[in-house]
């Protein structure tokens, strides 16, 4: 039987906000508050985060520390890679969402025949690239790197030879080449993005499930619509940021946004998508206890948390 295998990716390399380096062990405090036993249950292994990175000034201001950001991807596509050819599923707990470029990587590098559906959760579109955005958070970026998508036509700024190399690098991560086709990403409760973002997804075509229609058709009907639409996909990744959640309940998050998921949505939604045989891995990240002095947002994250695993778990033993 397949087992969960939780990998801890502390690496807050890509936030524009420190602090969310933090979150997987306001994760565990939340837990032990529950009295739950969840981190005894499961086997994990902590990538290498490289944080104290953080400490030097870095020469790439349209792709903050994307140097030491490369070198945390390896790692975190290999532990994914890993971790799926053992047979185990993947639990990513990430710092900053830049790591969702390299848990795609290492998906696809252990499924290179496959087609790969991405099923992303977030406030956010992180589909900007170090020609288009405005922060230069590596954050912002992982769906672009995916794609194998520059976004050209809404170019800003000209990045320099070496921030460009290691956005190849990116891009190239595991294998070369594009992980993911843009009809094959679904975006949902994403509302806080750029105009270079919103030309790139009109152009692209990209599936977008904004808060009416959630809240209109409910987590059941959304999740049969979505694999619906992704009929031609053989795996399924999803990818949860907290920052989806109403920023009543996301305090703790370095990017809170209004008018976002309710936490029994946030539950509903993941449990529910979870349930379908082609998903073989989830992560959570951007939490983010310094903003936070209750830590409510790692105590609403593993409410979340749990009822997505217990998902996984009963598909598992099938």
């Amino acid at each position: 039987m397949k087992r969960i295998k939780i990998l801890e990716v502390r690496s807050e390399l890509g936030a524009g906000t420190r602090g969310s380096s933090m979150g997987i062990d306001a994760l565990r405090v939340a837990c032990l508050n529950k009295g739950s036993d969840y981190f005894r249950r499961y086997g994990s292994v902590a990538v290498p985060d490289l944080n104290y990175a953080l400490f030097d000034d870095t020469p790439f201001s349209f792709a903050r520390h994307i140097d030491a950001i490369y070198t945390v991807q390896k790692s975190v596509a290999s532990a994914v890679e890993q971790t799926l050819r053992f047979g185990d599923f993947p639990l990513v707990l990430s710092g900053d969402h830049s790591s969702a470029n390299a848990t795609i990587a290492g998906v696809k590098a252990a499924h290179p025949n496959k087609t790969l559906g991405v099923i992303w959760i977030d406030a956010h579109a992180d589909i900007h690239s170090p020609y288009t955005t405005p922060s230069g958070n590596v954050h912002g970026m992982p769906l672009a790197a995916a794609l194998g998508e520059d976004n050209l036509p809404c170019q800003r700024q000209q990045p320099d030879a070496d921030t460009e190399f290691f956005w190849r690098r990116l891009q190239n991560l595991s294998e070369p080449g594009a992980k993911l086709r843009p009809e094959h990403l679904v975006y949902v409760a994403v509302r806080d993005t750029e105009a270079e973002e919103e030309a790139l997804i009109e152009r692209l075509g990209i599936k977008w499930i904004r808060l009416p229609e959630i809240k209109e058709k409910g987590s059941r009907q959304l999740a049969q619509e979505i694999y619906e639409h992704l009929s031609a996909c053989d795996m399924v990744y999803i990818s949860f940021d907290v920052d989806s959640l109403d920023s009543s309940f996301s305090k703790g998050t370095g990017t809170p946004v209004e008018e976002g998921l309710f936490l029994s949505e946030g539950e509903n939604l993941c449990q529910d998508l979870l349930e379908n045989e082609r998903v073989v891995c989830f992560e959570m990240g951007e939490i983010n206890p310094t903003l936070d002095s209750e830590n409510t947002m790692a105590d609403n994250a593993f409410g979340i948390l749990e009822k997505a695993t217990i998902a996984i778990e009963r598909r598992l033993s099938v």
